[in-house]
């Protein structure tokens, strides 16, 4: 049987990081869509860490023999803003501020559909789903897995479909993409998730093909770590690190609004 690779076995990768701030304590990355954060399941190489390392050995000022320190992580098909920290000090503060729930985190989200109430809270415990280990489910009684809370938000609604902002009071495993699939809303686009079929509108003609255009666009969970606020765990300073919408959400917002525009006109004609 193949065993995962120790630390000291991974190799630094020539990657392309989008490193929005780093000092000696710190990495702030905007992680793109597609790469895995750290190695392990099959993933043994073109992974984050293995940028991060290439990036210590050969960027000014670095230990070449330093380790990136996860503090969390998101989904490999998540795209937006992660912390890592660069010694065993800042990761022990900064991850008890994650515990303490003092780490303000937004994402943002297209969902299937409108929620009934523009803003809300959704509550339940985030466990693997005891039928299919491969996702999560939300156990409302409490049976199963842990408490999880998260806060969202209505941007704007397509009525098909509506941007969302979430708040994280909590960071379970998947935790957006199964409250939200918890409350009938599934994350655009996350096949995991039941959101990769038309959820609302017609399942055939030109609507069926419109929406297939925008799932060819945007062929993941339309999920994005917008931004992260912290105290630095060193200086004590405020941080905080925003990150825009990658172009695939963008443009199949802009899809949706078009077609809603379309449809507005025709109705108005």
């Amino acid at each position: 049987m193949a065993h995962p690779p120790r630390v000291t076995d991974i190799l630094p990768e020539e990657i392309p990081l989008d490193i929005v701030f780093e000092d000696e304590h710190l990495l702030v990355i905007n992680k793109v869509a597609g790469m895995v954060v750290h190695p392990g399941h099959g993933n043994y190489e073109g992974t984050m860490v293995n940028a991060i390392l290439w990036h210590f050995r050969n960027a000014p000022g670095n230990r070449p023999d330093a380790m990136p320190l996860l503090v969390h992580r998101i989904d490999k098909d998540t795209s937006g803003i992660i912390l890592v920290a660069k010694t065993e000090e800042a990761q022990t503060r900064l991850a008890k501020n994650f515990f303490d729930h003092t780490i303000d985190r937004t994402y943002q989200a297209i969902v299937w559909g409108t929620p009934k109430e523009s803003e809300g809270t959704v509550t339940g415990h985030v466990g693997r789903n005891l039928s299919n280990r491969l996702v999560m489910a939300v156990f409302p009684g409490g049976e199963h897995g842990k408490h999880a809370v998260t806060h969202y938000k209505v941007l704007r609604s397509f009525g098909y479909v509506s941007l969302i902002e979430c708040r994280l009071e909590t960071g379970r495993t998947h935790q957006i993409r199964a409250h939200m699939k918890h409350i009938g809303h599934p994350l655009f686009s996350d096949e995991r998730y039941g959101g990769s079929r038309i959820l609302k509108g017609t399942t055939s003609g030109s609507y069926k093909k419109f929406v297939e255009n925008c799932f060819e666009l945007l062929p993941r969970q339309a999920l994005h770590a917008k931004s992260l606020g912290f105290v630095h765990p060193v200086s004590r300073a405020k941080m905080f690190f925003d990150s825009p919408l990658p172009e695939d959400m963008s443009s199949v917002l802009m899809k949706w609004e078009a077609y809603i525009s379309g449809r507005t006109k025709e109705d108005q004609a």
